[in-house]
C-alpha cells in the first residue's frame, strides 16, 4: 500500500510539474501593452540608474493608446500607433527638469521614440527598431507586483 502511494506521489509531482513550466518565467512573451518596460539602452547608451530618480521606462497602454514614462530625469508622456509590428511615437511631451546627470540616456531614448518604427518582444525582452530593422533600443519588462 505505501509503495502505491509513493508511486501514485511520485506521478503527480512530474505531472504538476509539467503544469507550472519548467522553462521559468521567460516561456512566453510578454505583451507590448500594458508592461512596463525599463530601459536597458538606447542606441549606444547603456541606461544607469541614478540615486533619486526613476529609473528610464515606458509603458504603452492600450485603452487611451498612450504612452507614458520616464527618461530617467523627466517624465514623458504622449499617443503611440500600434499597426501589427509597425509602432509610431508621437507627439511626445516630457517635464523640463534639469538633471546633472542622465542627459544623455535621456536624449538617446528620446532619439529612439521618434525613429521607432518596429517592434518585437521575445520573453521579457523588447526591441524598439528604425525604418532599416536596426535596433534603436531594448528594454526589459519588469512585474511591480
Amino acid at each position: 500500500m505505501e509503495r502505491r502511494f509513493a508511486t501514485l506521489l511520485g506521478a503527480l509531482a512530474i505531472a504538476l510539474m509539467g503544469c507550472t513550466g519548467l522553462e521559468g518565467p521567460t516561456s512566453h512573451d510578454e505583451s507590448l501593452e500594458n508592461t512596463y518596460w525599463k530601459l536597458i539602452r538606447a542606441g549606444d547608451v547603456m541606461a544607469e540608474a541614478l540615486d533619486n530618480r526613476r529609473e528610464a521606462h515606458v509603458v504603452l497602454h492600450a485603452e487611451e493608446r498612450r504612452v507614458a514614462g520616464s527618461t530617467g530625469c523627466n517624465r514623458l508622456t504622449g499617443s503611440y500607433r500600434l499597426e501589427n509590428d509597425s509602432l509610431r511615437f508621437g507627439p511626445l511631451i516630457t517635464t523640463r527638469m534639469a538633471c546633472l546627470q542622465g542627459g544623455e540616456t535621456e536624449q538617446a531614448l528620446l532619439e529612439a521614440l521618434e525613429v521607432a518604427a518596429s517592434w518585437q518582444v521575445e520573453g521579457v525582452a523588447l526591441t524598439l527598431k528604425d525604418e532599416a530593422g536596426i535596433a534603436v533600443a531594448h528594454f526589459e519588462a519588469v512585474h511591480l507586483y
